[in-house]
C-alpha cells in the first residue's frame, strides 16, 4: 500500500537530478579545449607563481630595510641626546642645553633611574610606554596608540651600572606609507606583467603551432583524396616539426598502403567472381532464349546454384583472409582430393579446354579445402589459356609439408619473368594473346599461399610453364 502524504518517487530511468546538486566535472572539463589555450594557461600559472613569489620577497625585503632605517634614526637621535647628558660622581645628571635643541627635544625622554627628567608633550599611552622602558637596558618597543610609533631606549652610566636612560620615539607613518605605496606599485606591476606575459605567450604559442595546424590540414586533405604528396625533409624546418612531418609521412604511407590493399582486394574479389558470374549469366541467357525441357531446365538450375555456391565460397574465403591474414591457414585437408575436385570441376565447366588431370601421393596439408581451391584456381585459369593439349596437377609429399605442381604444355614463361608474373596488373604470357585477364590471379594465389604459411614459385620445366605450390603440413 502507498503511504499517504508521501509523493511518488520517479523511476530510475526517468529520474531527474536533484535541484541544487552540482554535477561532477572532471579536471579536463575546466581546461581550455585547445593546445594553445592549455600552454598559455600553464605559462600564466607559472608566471603568477613566480611574480607572486618575487613580489612577496620584494615587499618583505623593503619592510626590513625601512625598519632598519627607522632603528638607525632612533639610535642617532638617542646618541645625540646622550652626548648632552653629563653623569656626575654623586650619581646625579646634568643636561646641557644646546643653542637649537628643538629637533632633539621632539620625541625624547631623559630618565634618572625611573624618574623622568625631561619629557616631551606626548599622549598618555605613549608616555606610559616610554616609562616602561626606563632603566631596562637597550631595547626597542612599538605602539599603535594613538598612531604607529617606535621607541628606543639607550642606557647611560658607568662601571656596569645604568644611571640614566634616553628614550627616543619616531613615527612609523612615513615608513608604512612607503611600504604601502611600494606594495600597491608592485601589485600593479605584477598584474601588468602577468597580463602581458599571457598575451605574448598566446601569440607566440599560436605562431609556433600554426605550422602544426597547417601540416595537419594538409595531411587531412592528402589522406582524404589519396594524394601522393608528402612533407619530406627540409633543412629550414625545426627539429620538432621535422619529426612531426616524418611521422605524418609514415601515417600517410600506411594509409596509402591500406587504400592500395583495399583496391587490390576489390579487384581480386571481382576477378575471382567473374567466372561463376559469367556461368550464371550464360545459363540464364540459355534458359530465356527459347523454351527448354524439364531436364534441361533442371540442369541449368543446378549449374546456376553451383555457380552461386562457388561465389559464396569465394567471398567467405577471401573475406576471411582479408580480415585475419595470419589465421587464414588454420585448417586441414587432403591435397590430392582437393586437386582432383578442382580438376573435375574444370573439365565440367570448360569442356572445350585441354583436359586437367590430377595425380600424386595422398598427403594432408594445413589449410582449408576452400583456401586451397582458391590458390589452385588462378593457376588453372592461366594454364587453360596457354595449354596446347593437357594440364597436369601433381601432389608430392615432403617431410615438412607438401607440394602441388600445376603444369601445362604451352609456350611457357621466360626465366627473366619468373617473378614479374606475380606482380599485380602484369599479363601472364605474350602481350598479344588477346585474353581478357586483368593480371590479378597469380598475385592473389601467391598472397593466399603465403598467408597460409606456404608459397608459389615458377620452376623450370622442359616444356610449358610449371608452378610449384608449397603448403604447410597438416
Amino acid at each position: 500500500m502507498r503511504r499517504p502524504g508521501r509523493a511518488e518517487r520517479p523511476s530510475r530511468a526517468g529520474q531527474q537530478p536533484r535541484a541544487g546538486r552540482p554535477r561532477r566535472r572532471g579536471l579536463s572539463g575546466t581546461l581550455p579545449a585547445t593546445l594553445r589555450g592549455r600552454l598559455a594557461l600553464l605559462a600564466l600559472v607559472t608566471t603568477v607563481l613566480w611574480v607572486a613569489l618575487l613580489t612577496a620577497a620584494f615587499n618583505v625585503a623593503l619592510h626590513e630595510i625601512l625598519r632598519r632605517q627607522a632603528d638607525d634614526l632612533l639610535r642617532t637621535r638617542a646618541a645625540a641626546v646622550a652626548a648632552t647628558v653629563d653623569i656626575r660622581a654623586d650619581g646625579t645628571i646634568a643636561v646641557r642645553e644646546p643653542g637649537d635643541d628643538g629637533a632633539l627635544d621632539s620625541g625624547i625622554w631623559i630618565y634618572r633611574g625611573a624618574h623622568v627628567v625631561e619629557r616631551p608633550a606626548a599622549p598618555e599611552p605613549l608616555q606610559r610606554r616610554a616609562d616602561a622602558l626606563a632603566g631596562k637596558g637597550t631595547r626597542f618597543a612599538d605602539t599603535s596608540t594613538p598612531r604607529s610609533t617606535r621607541l628606543y631606549a639607550m642606557p647611560l652610566g658607568g662601571g656596569g651600572v645604568q644611571v640614566a636612560t634616553v628614550v627616543a620615539a619616531a613615527s612609523l607613518e612615513p615608513y608604512l606609507l612607503t611600504a604601502r605605496s611600494a606594495l600597491a606599485g608592485s601589485l600593479g606591476l605584477a598584474l601588468l606583467l602577468v597580463g602581458g606575459v599571457y598575451l605574448v605567450t598566446r601569440m607566440v604559442i599560436g605562431r609556433a603551432l600554426r605550422p602544426v595546424s597547417t601540416m595537419s590540414d594538409q595531411a587531412s586533405r592528402w589522406s582524404r583524396y589519396g594524394a601522393a604528396q608528402r612533407f619530406g625533409a627540409r633543412e629550414a624546418r625545426p627539429a620538432e616539426l621535422a619529426a612531426l612531418a616524418a611521422n605524418l609521412d609514415q601515417l600517410l604511407d600506411r594509409q596509402a598502403a591500406v587504400l592500395r590493399h583495399e583496391q587490390q582486394f576489390t579487384a581480386e574479389l571481382s576477378h575471382e567472381l567473374r567466372n561463376p558470374l559469367a556461368r550464371i549469366t550464360a545459363e540464364t541467357d540459355w534458359l530465356t532464349a527459347r523454351p527448354r525441357t524439364a531436364d534441361q531446365s533442371r540442369s541449368s538450375h543446378q549449374a546456376i546454384a553451383a555457380a552461386a555456391t562457388q561465389m559464396a565460397q569465394i567471398c567467405r574465403t577471401l573475406l576471411s583472409e582479408a580480415r585475419q591474414p595470419s589465421a587464414a591457414a588454420a585448417g586441414r585437408c587432403a591435397a590430392l582430393d582437393v586437386a582432383r575436385a578442382v580438376a573435375d570441376r574444370s573439365r565440367a565447366e570448360h569442356p572445350e579446354a585441354p583436359p586437367v588431370t590430377a595425380s600424386g601421393e595422398p598427403v594432408d596439408v594445413g589449410v582449408t579445402p576452400e583456401l586451397l581451391e582458391r590458390v589452385l584456381a588462378p593457376l588453372l585459369d592461366n594454364a587453360r589459356r596457354y595449354a596446347a593439349r593437357a594440364i597436369a596437377l601433381e601432389c608430392v609429399r615432403l617431410p615438412d609439408g607438401a607440394r602441388v605442381f600445376v603444369a601445362d604444355d604451352g609456350p611457357g614463361v621466360p626465366a627473366e619473368h619468373a617473378e614479374a608474373v606475380f606482380e599485380a596488373g602484369r599479363r601472364f604470357g605474350s602481350e598479344t594473346d588477346a585474353h581478357d585477364g586483368a593480371g590479378l590471379g597469380l598475385p592473389l594465389a601467391r598472397r593466399l599461399a603465403r598467408a597460409a604459411g606456404g608459397d608459389i614459385t615458377l620452376v623450370p620445366a622442359p616444356r610449358g610453364a610449371r608452378f610449384q605450390v608449397t603448403l604447410p603440413p597438416g
